[in-house]
């Protein structure tokens, strides 16, 4: 049974989920189901939060609460790969997939980005089009660009 609690922040409501090993889920809080899960605010959901907030803040570039990632190989291969951009930079797809030595993947890479649970602490944010270009995120392009912009001004 996972837990969950809704949060204020500058990007609006955001739900943040743990099952009690790391957290498990990150979005805008209407995305997330609420079926198995328990209205509680752990404390690691609690630093999860506060760690959100300085990062909105412009006050922390990485996180460092533990993770419980649900995914296939590939994707959790990709998530681990998408901890290690840097805080203000930016990734393609294309090499992303050659950061984990699939080169040809880069359409792969896309769904597995799509598929991120974990917004944020897992910056799916950073990747964009070949050209430039902002391109899918769960949240929209809005905030995408809110987040990157913020990123690149600290």
């Amino acid at each position: 049974m996972k837990n969950i609690f809704y949060y204020e922040t500058k990007l609006g409501k955001i739900g943040i989920a743990e099952d009690g090993k790391g957290i498990t889920d990150l979005y805008l809080a209407e995305k997330l189901s609420l079926e198995d899960m328990n209205i509680e605010e752990t404390p690691l959901i609690k630093e999860t939060a506060k760690q959100l907030q300085e990062y909105l803040l412009g006050h922390r570039i990485e996180f460092d609460v533990p993770l419980s990632l649900k995914g296939t190989e590939f994707q959790k291969r990709v998530w681990n790969e998408l901890k290690d951009v840097p805080y203000g930079k930016t990734y393609s797809y294309k090499e992303l997939a050659q950061k984990i030595g699939k080169p040809t993947a880069a359409r792969a890479v896309g769904m597995a980005n799509n598929k991120n649970p974990i917004l944020i602490i897992i910056p799916c944010h950073r990747v964009i089009g070949a050209d430039g270009s902002l391109v899918g995120y769960a949240a929209g392009l809005d905030i995408k660009k809110q987040l990157l912009d913020m990123e690149k001004n600290n």
